[in-house]
C-alpha cells in the first residue's frame, strides 16, 4: 500500500478510514458486506493481520459488525438523534406526550425492563436532592429498546416523601410520565441541568445494552428543578455511544 507523503498513520488505520468514507458516501449501505480480509490484502497489498486490524477498527467504533461465518457488515441500526433541549420542553410532557416522542419519529420504542423501589439514597444523590438525614428515595430503573436494540439504561431518584402514593411509584407513570406527575403534585420541573461524560462500559452494562466490543458509553446525569430551585429528580442515564447522536439546538 503506497504511503501518501507526510501521512504517517498505520496502514490499517488508512484502510479503515477509506472503508469508513465509502460507508459515509453510500458505497456500502446499512447491512452491506464489507470487503473481507482476502479482498483487502489484494487491494492494498498488505498482510492479513493489517487487513484484520482495519476491520477491527470499524467493529470497535460500532460502524460495522461481524457475523460468524459470513463476514463483516455495515451496521444496520440507525443512530437515534437525541434532541436534548426540545425533548424536555413543557409542551412535550405537559400535553401528555413522552419526552421520547421528540427523538424517535416513527420508530418503535419500548421499555422492556422496569423496577420501582424505595431505597436508601446514595451519598451523591442525597447531597444533590438536599435530603434530610437518612431520608429514602424512590428509585425507578428502566431499559429502553429502540427498533429491537437496547440503547439506554436509566435510573431516576426522587425524594420518597414527595412522590409517596403517586403514580411515580408505579411501573406505569401515565401520560406525560414522571414530569407530568410531579407537576400534578405541585413540583413542576421548570429547569434542567445535564452533565455529559463518557467511559468504557462495565461488563454488566455491555451485556444489558448488547454492545459491540470496544464501544464506549455516554453518561448523562440530569437534575430537574422546580421554579423555586428545588431539585426533585436525578436521572442517571447510560447510553450506547454507537446508538446516539446528541443534538443541542438553541438560539444565541
Amino acid at each position: 500500500m503506497a504511503n501518501t507523503e507526510g501521512d504517517r498513520r498505520p496502514k490499517y488505520q488508512r484502510i479503515a478510514d477509506a472503508l469508513r468514507e465509502a460507508i459515509r458516501t453510500g458505497d456500502y449501505g446499512p447491512g452491506d458486506r464489507l470487503p473481507g480480509e482476502n479482498d483487502l490484502m489484494a487491494t492494498y497489498g498488505v498482510a492479513r493481520m493489517t487487513a484484520r486490524q482495519a476491520l477491527s477498527v470499524l467493529r470497535d467504533e460500532g460502524v460495522a459488525e461481524a457475523r460468524k461465518g459470513a463476514g463483516v457488515f455495515v451496521r444496520a441500526f440507525r443512530p437515534l438523534r437525541r434532541r436534548g433541549i426540545q425533548r424536555l420542553a413543557r409542551q412535550q410532557w405537559g400535553n401528555g406526550r413522552s419526552i421520547w416522542s421528540a427523538d424517535i419519529e416513527n420508530r418503535k420504542l419500548e421499555v422492556d425492563q422496569v423496577t420501582v423501589s424505595e431505597e436508601a439514597a446514595p451519598d451523591r444523590v442525597s447531597t444533590v436532592l438536599d435530603l434530610a438525614g437518612e431520608e429514602p428515595v424512590c428509585v425507578r430503573r428502566r431499559r429502553f429498546v429502540l427498533d429491537g436494540k437496547p440503547v439506554l439504561l436509566a435510573t431516576s431518584y426522587l425524594p420518597a416523601s414527595l412522590v409517596a402514593g403517586s403514580a411515580i411509584t408505579q411501573e406505569d407513570t401515565g401520560q406525560g410520565g414522571t414530569y407530568a406527575r410531579l407537576a400534578e403534585l405541585g413540583y413542576e420541573p421548570v429547569h434542567f441541568r445535564e452533565e455529559v461524560r463518557s467511559r468504557m462500559p462495565s461488563k454488566d452494562e455491555a451485556a444489558q445494552l448488547s454492545m459491540s466490543a470496544g464501544t464506549p458509553v455516554m453518561l448523562i446525569c440530569r437534575t430537574a428543578f422546580t421554579d423555586g430551585g428545588r431539585p426533585v429528580e436525578i436521572n442517571e442515564m447510560t447510553l450506547d455511544a454507537a446508538s446516539y447522536i446528541l443534538e443541542y439546538d438553541f438560539d444565541a
